[in-house]
């Protein structure tokens, strides 16, 4: 049984965590997504109506009506069950998916669970999908504590997140990665539900990609550089020790993981991918999507918009990008998410 002190010490970095990412500017200081060096070339004979453009598609069994996600945040200390409760309700109305934050601390103990089970609660329409660490995977002799974990929260898929970075310059971390492939490989064969491999903001490569292809996996978030800092957030968090700093930056900008995974269709044609890391608009979201993902994921901007606009914002934030995406479909003549995935981006040169 895990002791007393790391259980108040996981609850406590949790809360922590949302803090710095809602108080302190935590984002990559010289380094973006990519994205912004991309445009889309102008179609000026789309041939359909606006009100032709269909933003809707399936993911995890279910209908939704935007290729949205608000990424794995919080879960398992006091608050955040308000937390989750308000970000389910604002998918569930607005039929898009959702991920709860790392569901270790639920493995430690009971007291928090409902944090996490509450998206399901109130949220029945969309995907809810689970989430723990590679850390705790790496460790696993069965997948019994992870289908407890799918169970808690009714998940329609479960995401394994790849964190060596953040674990490497986290005070009380667990950069003991040996066997997190094996664990991965064991649960994709033993969980009732998808397995989804996701980085939290480093990228993952093609090369990585590659082996969790081989591993069983056909759901992965590249989740690359470019929005929130990890590292920066540990950073913050060793108060004023600078070890680590020059890590700030690192990583794959989103662009980058993006092209290099979805060049991997064709080894595994099956395979649906998942952009997040930095997504700050429906332009954002247009532009992974025509990359070659399927779904586009957001975590930071969608929390701040819920902390400082309440739902209503954060309902207003999903249908402003929303918007969005269908105005750059109408002008790539896209009626459909299937059709602006072959739509044409152009390179844009520095000025």
């Amino acid at each position: 049984m895990p002791n007393r002190s790391r259980l108040r010490s996981t609850s406590s970095r949790k809360k922590q965590h949302v803090k710095l990412a809602l108080t302190r500017d935590v984002g990559f200081k010289t380094k973006a997504t990519g994205l912004e060096h991309l445009e889309f070339e102008h179609n000026a004979l789309p041939e359909f109506d606006l009100s032709e453009v269909d933003l809707s598609t399936n993911f995890l069994g279910h209908h939704l009506s935007y290729p949205f996600l608000i990424s794995s945040m919080t879960g398992g200390y006091e608050d955040a069950l308000r937390i989750n409760r308000q970000l389910a309700e604002v998918c569930n109305e607005c039929r898009i998916a959702l991920g709860v934050g790392s569901q270790r601390q639920a493995l430690e103990q009971t007291q928090f669970h409902r944090t996490f089970s509450v998206v399901r609660e109130v949220a029945q329409k969309i995907p809810v999908i689970g989430n723990l660490g590679a850390a705790e995977v790496a460790q696993l002799q069965d997948a019994s504590p992870v289908l407890r974990l799918v169970d808690l929260v009714r998940a329609d898929a479960f995401a394994i997140h790849l964190n060596p970075l953040q674990e490497l310059l986290q005070p009380e971390g667990n950069p003991t990665f040996r066997g997190v492939l094996k664990g991965i490989a064991l649960l994709a064969r033993e969980l009732p539900v998808p397995v989804i491999v996701k980085e939290i903001g480093a990228g993952i490569s093609g090369a990585v990609a590659r082996r969790l292809i081989d591993a069983g996996v056909r759901y992965i978030d590249v989740a690359g550089a470019g929005g929130t800092s990890w590292a920066g957030v540990e950073i913050l968090r060793r108060r004023g020790r600078n070890i680590g700093e020059r890590f700030w930056d690192w990583g794959i900008p989103t662009a980058t993981a993006l092209r290099d995974v979805v060049q991997l269709k064709g080894i595994a044609p099956d395979m649906t991918i998942l952009a997040s890391g930095g997504i700050s608009s429906g332009m954002d979201a247009a532009k992974c999507l025509a990359l070659g993902a399927d779904i586009v994921g957001s975590a930071r901007l969608m929390l701040h918009t819920l902390t400082i606009q309440k739902k209503r914002g954060l309902r207003q934030l999903v249908q402003d990008w929303a918007e969005e995406l269908r105005a750059v479909m109408f002008l790539t003549g896209s009626r459909t998410i299937h059709e602006l995935q072959t739509a044409k981006l152009v390179t844009r040169l520095p000025s």
